[in-house]
């Protein structure tokens, strides 16, 4: 086994990324949502003043954890997750939001106990797949101790409902499996259940049908899809090469729905057109890649799957979010890290950076 130092620097250009596409999203969120906020709350700020204070926090979280023994801190994963448990079922006693119990309402903060579930989970699977005694050629393995953990967590987000949320954490196990060595065909028969109860779910109970099937018409034509998704496609269309103008976007003039949440990297990319939009996922995307150097450069295999898994999820969200406003994927509510409007989300990306940034002083002696 390698023996391995903390040392003092950490990965400056993977900070200096997140900081930029957290301005980004500040200057984002506010572009989008000031008119609406003016015409609910009478502020043009009221968006921007919520994002800005869940920055700051996010912003500290990326602090803390970066000062964290987080080899010596995943033994209390399985406890943590037994709190989310709890989490996720307060949430069915909390007021509903478009037809959904996702949020706990803390005052005037929201929280989505969903996302903390997903930044255990890998966090938890880090830890544990990084035990020499796990032997991942054995299917009995993959199934106990997970698929009660992950199983009844994402039972929680079916029934709340939010089967968006399964989806990327279907993705993001899977992801964290495949790193540590499972097998392809065990991990394909894993994937066969979720999809039957998924099928299930949606074409016999019903649940987001209409959805499923304004996706498959938007297939052949963007313009046949959902209202969301045409006005997406008319939003992106109008910006063209290099936009309207920051704040001068006319979709979000209650055009487009959700224009500073779940589709405002379509908003972005009519103020900011298709040149500003590539420069900004690629910043995204850089930090990506950063993850990657990350998790290839750790010392040991604990580090290399915590790195892998944190990059992978964050790759997974991103990627949804941009399959549904370009209208490859069916909508899913899912926001787009580091840019939508949205505390959880915000918080739980960034300190899935602050354990990349964390990782990163990691070196070999």
């Amino acid at each position: 086994m390698k023996s391995w130092r903390i040392k003092t620097a950490i990965d400056e250009r993977l900070l200096l990324a997140y900081l930029l596409v957290l301005t980004a999203g500040l200057i984002g969120v506010y572009s989008a949502s000031s008119i609406l906020a003016d015409s609910r709350f009478g502020s043009h700020w009221y968006f921007l003043r919520q994002q800005a204070l869940w920055a700051a926090l996010s912003v500290l979280c990326v602090w803390v954890i970066n000062r964290l023994d987080l080899q010596r801190l995943a033994v209390y994963t399985v406890p943590a997750l037994f709190i989310t448990f709890v989490l996720l079922c307060v949430v069915f006693l909390m007021p509903t939001r478009n037809g959904s119990h996702r949020w706990l309402f803390v005052g005037p903060f929201t929280l989505q106990p969903s996302e903390l579930f997903k930044f255990l989970v890998i966090y938890y699977l880090a830890f544990s797949l990084a035990n020499p005694k796990r032997n991942l050629s054995r299917w009995q393995q993959l199934v106990f101790p997970y698929a009660p953990i992950v199983g009844v967590g994402m039972l929680l987000m079916i029934l709340e409902p939010d089967l968006g949320a399964v989806v990327v954490m279907i993705l993001s196990v899977v992801g964290m499996f495949f790193a540590a060595g499972a097998r392809l065909k065990h991990l394909a028969l894993a994937v066969v259940p979720p999809a039957l109860l998924g099928s299930l779910v949606v074409f016999v109970i019903g649940y987001k049908r209409e959805r499923v099937l304004d996706y498959l018409a938007a297939i052949s034509d963007p313009l046949h899809g959902s209202y969301q998704v045409k006005q997406a496609v008319l939003t992106f269309g109008s910006g063209g090469l290099f936009g309207t103008g920051l704040g001068d976007g006319r979709q979000k003039l209650f055009f487009l729905p959700y224009p500073h949440t779940d589709f405002i990297l379509a908003t972005i990319g009519e103020e900011i057109g298709f040149i500003g939009l590539i420069v900004v996922l690629g910043v995204m995307f850089y930090m990506l890649w950063r993850g990657c150097r990350i998790a290839l450069q750790q010392p040991d295999r604990f580090g290399f799957l915590l790195a892998a898994g944190m990059t992978w999820s964050l790759f997974v969200n991103i990627a949804v979010n941009i399959g549904v406003v370009t209208a490859i994927l069916p909508v899913t509510g899912r926001a787009l890290p580091f840019l939508s409007y949205g505390g959880s989300s915000l918080l739980m990306s960034s300190a899935a950076i602050g354990v990349l940034i964390n990782l990163s002083r990691r070196v070999v002696k």
